[in-house]
């Protein structure tokens, strides 16, 4: 395997968890099955273990890890800290588009409440980065081989960079809470 099906079959697993997702609230409303429906949805990780699969067989049959391997960890940590939420968002945008069902009106969040808000996203992040961090240093130890991971090395480290900036951000809307324009103007 090359970079290009490395880089393929993770365009291939983003479209195949959509497809679950889909074929899951379409089951589950379309046809009114609604335990089958969320069976399905459940499925959506057997999708990242797929693209883990195939990345450790790349490494294992002696590919030089790329950044497109690096990516695959780092999608699959993202799809785990993020995929339920990412569900609950098709699931009510599936009833509000199909189903005719109008969305809740989520309010406006300003000040600390939007800055709670925004910190518990960055725990999400934190647990993106353990999951893919861990997943890059297992492959690191797989492979065995310095001269063959240094991206995942990198990644690493500027995964830890963005995480870092993220918590600048996280910490600077306790300092200086969002206002509403209202409020502000």
């Amino acid at each position: 395997m090359n970079v290009n099906w490395i880089a393929w079959m993770i365009v291939a697993c983003e479209i195949g968890f959509w497809v679950v997702i889909a074929l899951g609230l379409a089951v589950r409303y379309g046809l009114g099955k609604e335990r089958l429906g969320l069976f399905i949805l459940a499925l959506t990780p057997v999708v990242d273990l797929v693209l883990l699969a195939v990345t450790s067989v790349d490494l294992y049959r002696g590919a030089t890890a790329t950044m497109a391997h690096a990516l695959a960890a780092v999608y699959i940590g993202v799809s785990i800290a993020f995929g339920k939420g990412m569900i609950r968002w098709a699931d009510d945008k599936f009833l509000s588009y199909v189903k005719k069902q109008p969305l809740a009106k989520k309010p406006k969040l300003y000040g600390m409440a939007y800055a709670r808000s925004y910190a518990k996203g960055w725990f999400k992040h934190v647990f993106a980065y353990l999951i893919g961090a861990g997943l890059l240093l297992a492959m690191i130890f797989f492979v065995g081989d310095a001269s063959r991971t240094g991206a995942l090395e990198r990644a690493i480290l500027q995964w830890a960079v963005v995480l870092g900036i993220d918590l600048l951000i996280t910490v600077s809307f306790f300092v200086w809470p969002k206002r509403s324009k209202s409020a502000s103007s």
